[in-house]
């Protein structure tokens, strides 16, 4: 229906244009009427044709040359009906047929330059597409062009990229679930087979003193019950259901209760705890969270601080709360700090409970701090560090 609507619209454009320019008589009218009608049906049923051909065309450059060639025979059509209704000339006649050889060669000299690089560029499309169909995400079309050809391939590419982004993602969330199992097997075979040991001991009466068997079992079910303790805190962290208050609070003073409350810790590692604080540092945040997230991070620094040596909690007023805990152990290796943060990350290969903890108190901490729109990190060592900031009160 559209094709019909642009013929007659065609038909309409010529006439207007011969009544304003020729100031034709009835009778020319008419006969220019005929031609223009008889020529558009010509053009329809060749378009039809056309498009009947080109869906089963296998070449774009066969397909554009035989557009350009159809249309340089709808002129001729048009112009050689004309002709004859001017009786022109042998001369003339002969002189038009040489003008439609030599538009006849341009053509095809046209359509060749032209359609070889929209075939070229068609080509680098599909070719990227069939990449992208063997697994090569990377595959892109390279083409640059401002009409539709260019358009389908901006937005293959974009495809293309989003498609490798996600599969990116789900690579490292596939790995991350690994890592989640295999850290939690890890953590929970120790206790678990120590739990199963002592209850053998104590059912075949080989356990020489119950007590300390009673003990230790003890022992291994607070670690169990700590360890599903900090994952359920940890999920409801990563889904934004903790509600914390927020409001002033006096960072310079948290951090000093958290030096109090790990010292028994740190002295039995024969570390010593101190506060470098300039003045009274107030943010905004939630005193509880705060709390948590730096007895944390003493914590895990008082792990890998060496004997005899010092963990420094600085607080600084800079445009809100800044606060680094560092230590004088190996520090973090360049490839780990971004790990740092994430569930069950260690800093030590061997995974060892002794030294590395549940691997989940630097997760627990960036949960508390982001939550209350402040900012972690963790610096490359030697030396351990790890901060965060806080908004300003």
């Amino acid at each position: 229906m559209r094709a019909v609507i642009w013929f007659l619209a065609a038909v309409l454009v010529g006439l207007v244009v011969f009544e304003i320019s020729m100031q034709p008589t009835a009778e020319d009218r008419v006969l220019l009427g005929f031609i223009f009608v008889l020529v558009a049906v010509f053009a329809a049923v060749l378009a039809l044709v056309l498009r009947w051909a080109g869906r089963r065309s296998h070449s774009i450059r066969r397909s554009v040359l035989v557009v350009g060639l159809a249309g340089l025979a709808i002129a001729a059509v048009t112009v050689g009906i004309a002709a004859q209704q001017m009786f022109l000339s042998s001369h003339d006649l002969n002189l038009l047929l040489v003008v439609l050889v030599f538009a006849v060669a341009t053509t095809v000299a046209f359509a060749v330059s032209v359609s070889g690089d929209l075939a070229r560029d068609l080509e680098a499309t599909a070719g990227a597409a069939r990449r992208i169909q063997a697994g090569d995400l990377g595959a892109r079309t390279g083409v640059v062009r401002a009409d539709e050809v260019g358009t389908v391939a901006e937005t293959f590419d974009r495809m293309a990229a989003d498609l490798e982004q996600r599969e990116a993602e789900r690579r490292a969330h596939e790995t991350a679930r690994r890592q989640f199992l295999a850290a939690i097997g890890h953590d929970l075979r120790t206790p678990l087979a120590s739990l199963r040991a002592a209850i053998e001991a104590l059912e075949d009466g080989l356990a020489p003193d119950p007590d300390r068997y009673l003990q230790s079992m003890d022992r291994d079910v607070a670690v169990l019950s700590s360890l599903v303790d900090d994952l359920f805190l940890l999920s409801r962290l990563e889904e934004g259901s903790v509600e914390m208050e927020r409001g002033p609070i006096d960072v310079t003073e948290l951090a000093d209760e958290a030096i109090e409350v790990l010292t028994p810790v740190a002295e039995l590692a024969e570390v010593q705890l101190e506060l470098v604080a300039e003045q009274r540092v107030v943010a905004v945040g939630g005193s509880e969270a705060v709390s948590r997230a730096l007895r944390n991070l003493l914590d895990n620094a008082i792990r890998f601080a060496p004997s005899g040596s010092a963990v420094t909690v600085e607080v600084r007023n800079e445009d809100g709360a800044a606060v680094r805990v560092l230590d004088r152990g190996p520090g973090f290796d360049p490839e780990f700090v971004g790990h740092a943060f994430e569930r069950f990350s260690r800093g030590d290969p061997s995974r060892e409970r002794s030294t590395g903890g549940s691997g989940l108190g630097l997760a627990i901490a960036r949960g508390f701090i982001e939550a209350l729109d402040g900012s972690i990190w963790a610096e490359p060592g030697p030396g351990g560090c790890v901060g965060f900031r806080l908004p300003a009160a």
